[in-house]
């Protein structure tokens, strides 16, 4: 089992709480989107980072200042939006952090894919970003199948946490051996569910946490997940797409 979640704009350093245990695994093709970052105008930059001014400033400083080698922090700590404010892997026990270690993925548009305790250094690169580098139009041409090559050598299935945006760079490109099961939160609203940002991202770092302390390892056991008000709905899922909704909204009959 791999969890594939995704990655926050916001990042921070943090070289003290935990040791880095290894660098990115594909760090040859990071070297190679920071090159081409750093021959970049600065308003060409902006634009692909869709920022403002002082985000964009922040991220030009950071790039030419980057080493991909020192000073690092360890991944699952590195990124600070909501989800893993929901994680909150600083606060997790030996055990929940071995958990993370073996099961956790996180994508990256810079770095590929990231085992939790892979040492990163703060940047700006979403997975649609249109960077065009060594012929590939955008990173998901970038990137092609090898992340999903990367998770299949692992694993024979793989639990979906990620955004469509980061999704769809290895969903597609796994092979029929592996089974891809994805959750979606929302609520009902008009016989439809609706899902909203904000709610999916803190339910995806419950669940996350919510796995690790449980030691999940089944598809069939993440249906007892019931943490910030979310429910298991039979009615709404499928055998390779489970459904929670949130209890306040309306629930499927079931």
């Amino acid at each position: 089992m791999r969890i594939i979640i995704s990655p926050a704009k916001k990042m921070r350093t943090d070289t003290d709480s935990f040791l880095i245990e290894a660098l990115p695994q594909f760090l040859a093709d990071t070297e190679r989107l920071l090159a081409a970052m750093r021959s970049t105008p600065g308003g060409e930059l902006q634009a692909l980072w869709k920022c403002n001014d002082a985000i964009a400033r922040l991220n030009v400083e950071r790039l030419r200042n980057m080493d991909l080698r020192r000073g690092l922090t360890p991944a699952v700590l590195s990124y600070e939006g909501i989800q893993y404010q929901y994680l909150a892997p600083g606060v997790m026990e030996a055990g929940q952090l071995n958990y993370l270690r073996e099961h956790l993925r996180i994508l990256s548009g810079f770095y590929g894919l990231l085992r939790p305790f892979d040492g990163v250094a703060p940047y700006r690169l979403e997975m649609q970003a249109k960077l065009s580098v060594g012929g590939a139009k955008d990173l998901y041409a970038f990137w092609g199948g090898r992340l999903a090559e990367r998770l299949a050598a692992e694993t024979d299935w793989v639990l979906n946490l990620a955004s469509r945006e980061y999704s769809r760079a290895v969903t597609p490109h796994l092979p029929p051996g592996v089974r891809v099961l994805t959750c979606t939160f929302g609520q009902q609203s008009g016989g439809k569910v609706v899902e909203k940002g904000t709610m999916c991202k803190m339910a995806r770092g419950q669940m996350t946490r919510w796995l690790a302390e449980n030691r999940i390892e089944r598809p069939e056991d993440i249906r007892a997940f019931c943490d910030l008000e979310y429910g298991f709905s039979p009615g709404l899922s499928e055998e390779n797409h489970y459904v929670f909704i949130k209890r306040g909204g309306q629930y499927a009959a079931d």
